[in-house]
């Protein structure tokens, strides 16, 4: 675990309100000149606590209204197995995250798609037919209440 102090946490937290700031605007934020903000951030880079910048594409205006999240649970789990499931779930562009969970299922995905018969067709056709899927279990997602960072 990196050392991280408060002066660090104010940073992270501008830094998740806006990915977009650059050194400059971060240390008028918490009270540092630019180049002590840059060092900060270069060294919490360094440290893999910033792990990259991303953009937050608003899934309903690009057209994908259903969230499914899918319990996969595999015929067989050989090291084989799962790797080979791995690598082909991660090819489907749908499929925006994969964990791999100890419980009643093996993997635990998260799946956009259009519309309910798009969904469907995602399951159908892609995930059904990944090598070793035995069951899915499939909850979709009404309404997301909080989607938070690691509390700072």
């Amino acid at each position: 675990m990196a050392e991280i102090d408060d002066t660090d946490r104010a940073i992270l937290r501008a830094l998740l309100a806006d990915g977009a700031l650059g050194a400059k605007e971060v240390g008028l934020r918490v009270g540092l000149s630019q180049p002590a903000a840059w060092r900060r951030i270069r060294r919490l880079e360094e440290a893999g606590v910033i792990r990259g910048r991303s953009l937050i594409l608003d899934r309903e205006k690009l057209g994908f209204g259903v969230v499914v999240f899918l319990g996969v649970k595999l015929a067989a789990k050989g090291r084989l197995d799962l790797e080979t499931f791995e690598r082909a779930v991660q090819a489907i562009p749908e499929v925006q995250l994969v964990q791999q969970v100890i419980g009643v299922h093996d993997y635990r995905l998260r799946v956009v798609a259009r519309d309910l018969s798009d969904f469907e067709r995602i399951l159908r056709r892609r995930i059904m037919t990944l090598p070793g899927v035995g069951q899915v279990e499939s909850n979709v997602m009404l309404r997301e209440e909080k989607n938070a960072p690691p509390p700072l």
